[in-house]
């Protein structure tokens, strides 16, 4: 089982999770020497430099996990996004056309976030997020195709995936079906009540987001939460049969904005232990 925090540099760890005097370049390093895992946020927001995931790499110990999120560019505007309303089985021409111009912009949008470097993790390279916006309802061509597009080797890595959808719509089990076809896990993400909590193992991994108890990335969650989502977690693990090879398990705090998250994650490995 692998826990740890949604990124990794934030001010107001500095001086109580990052000891007083440590030098910002040394954060990861510390993080990595206090908890198993991190999920990378730079990848979501912009494409890393191959020298970048070089130097995380080798700021990590053996054993630790990178979960790499996702370029946003292909979740909320290309790839898995929605199209605008138009009908899962609509046959007019136009949809079609802008239909293939956008797969064609999905994969090349794959090929480049994959380009950027993120194999060169290695052997700290963990699962691969895609973060749907909460505006996106569930369309079944649109996620059969997305997830039809994701290479399942690169660079002689097997890779893992994740997803994380916030639209009630994927309650519908059509949706699960999809995920489970392709090996996806479905993400476990506790919005504070702002979207659904979807508890079904459906990939080779269980992955958790725990994103605050009662505000979105604030607060900190109690000893009766954290033995819950626990709870959860080891459910999952072992779901529809696979007791003799329970699947590794990813846990995320992103309650950061009061600087609860690290601690958070420690209480959770403890937890775990139990």
């Amino acid at each position: 089982m692998f826990v740890g925090t949604s990124g990794w540099r934030y001010a107001s760890w500095r001086g109580d999770f990052y000891p007083k005097g440590l030098v910002q370049r040394r954060e990861l390093e510390y993080l990595a020497s206090r908890l198993g895992s991190v999920e990378l946020n730079g990848s979501f927001y912009s494409l890393q430099k191959p020298e970048s995931y070089d130097r995380w790499r080798e700021q990590t110990p053996p054993g630790f996990r990178f979960a790499v999120k996702g370029s946003r560019y292909i979740t909320h505007m290309v790839g898995a996004g929605s199209r605008a309303g138009a009908k899962a089985d609509n046959t007019d021409n136009t949809d079609n056309t802008d239909n293939t111009a956008n797969k064609t912009k999905q994969d090349a949008a794959i090929e480049r976030f994959f380009t950027s470097g993120v194999t060169r993790l290695g052997d700290r390279l963990g699962p691969i997020l895609w973060q749907l916006p909460a505006r996106q309802p569930f369309e079944k061509d649109r996620l059969e195709a997305f997830c039809s597009a994701l290479p399942r080797r690169r660079d002689g890595h097997l890779l893992v995936y994740a997803l994380e959808p916030r639209h009630p719509s994927f309650a519908d089990p059509a949706a699960r079906r999809v995920l489970k076809k392709h090996g996806i896990a479905l993400v476990v993400s506790d919005g504070a009540g702002s979207w659904p909590v979807f508890t079904e193992a459906t990939g080779g991994v269980v992955y958790l987001r725990l994103h605050g108890p009662d505000e979105l990335y604030h607060g900190g969650y109690g000893p009766k939460q954290l033995t819950h989502w626990a709870g959860t977690a080891r459910h999952l693990a072992t779901a529809d049969g696979r007791d003799n090879r329970p699947r590794d398990v990813y846990i995320y705090f992103d309650n950061d904005a009061d600087g609860c998250a690290p601690h958070d994650a420690l209480a959770m490995a403890d937890t775990l232990t139990k």
